[in-house]
């Protein structure tokens, strides 16, 4: 299965487990920016991890798109005039410029809840005990020590940086947890919920997790360098804002060069994980080669 064909499969069910009830307009925000035009990264790495370890895709398929869901409500929120205050995602209107401020928060909230009421409502071939798992995993990487905790660090540091000699050392930690909480914790979560599901061992657990962490570390240097070096047209958002809201990023503290060049010792670091455990994923691959491309390495 390629990568196109996961995303196909993926869609379908996105569009299958959000239907459009009453009240009309909270679906319909939910359901706006969940299907917005996406390369699904998170859920195609939790069905892809199942598939790696030998467990059936179709057993992942409801947790890979609740970890979608759960993406697009940080999208959503990450989106709004009190936070990044972003007119576009993908391309598109934000959630708010279409359905108002007060709906998108609403539906940002709706799919956090959303999201695990998929996982429980539609893994039929999960054992309770493994679901319990799964919604526990879920709840910490969403909370307040996950991507939440991340998102707080993000607001709190901006205008916190200036350029002088003690400085490098004083935000590498704290940019370090940003990065951790506000990116790579969801690819922790997809990698770890699709091995749970194919049944691993704690040894090989804590080994995607630490592939996970990795590639989550280096997806938002990455993204912090096409901010710099990207245009509107391939991003299909506004570039240029973090620098202009004196944001904490890799490239503002490091530089453009050593972003690229800490963006490529991780994504080798992820290949040397993957490869001294024996495992083999032309998907995984394909990811990694397409994210030093657009990064110009």
């Amino acid at each position: 299965m390629n990568m196109n064909d996961y995303i196909e499969l993926i869609n379908d069910k996105l569009d299958e487990f959000i239907s459009i009830e009453y009240p009309e307009n909270i679906f319909k925000s939910m359901k706006y920016t969940v299907m917005l035009p996406g390369k699904r990264l998170r859920p195609v790495m939790c069905l892809e991890t199942c598939r790696m370890f030998g467990g059936d895709i179709e057993d992942a398929m409801p947790t890979a798109c609740a970890i979608e869901m759960l993406h697009a409500q940080t999208l959503i929120h990450d989106d709004l005039p009190c936070m990044d205050n972003d007119d576009y995602r993908r391309g598109k209107p934000s959630n708010h410029k279409v359905f108002g401020e007060a709906i998108a928060v609403l539906a940002g909230d709706a799919l956090l809840t959303y999201a695990p009421q998929t996982i429980t409502k539609f893994s039929e071939n999960l054992s309770p005990s493994t679901i319990i798992r799964i919604l526990n995993e879920y709840f910490n990487f969403a909370g307040a020590r996950g991507v939440i905790a991340g998102q707080v660090v993000d607001i709190e540091s901006e205008n916190a940086f200036v350029s002088d000699g003690d400085t490098v050392e004083k935000y590498s930690k704290t940019l370090e947890y940003l990065h951790i909480h506000k990116t790579s914790d969801l690819f922790q979560l997809a990698v770890r919920t699709g091995a749970i599901i194919a049944g691993v061992e704690d040894e090989q657990l804590f080994v995607i997790t630490e592939f996970a962490k990795k590639f989550g570390l280096a997806f938002q240097i990455a993204d912090d360098i096409l901010d710099e070096i990207s245009t509107f047209e391939q991003m299909g958002k506004t570039l240029g804002k973090d620098k202009e809201e004196g944001k904490l990023t890799y490239v503002s503290l490091y530089g453009l060069d050593e972003a690229k060049c800490k963006l490529s010792c991780l994504m080798s670091e992820c290949r040397d994980i993957m490869k001294k455990q024996n495992l083999k994923s032309d998907i995984f691959d394909g990811i990694i080669d397409n994210i030093l491309k657009r990064a110009g390495i």
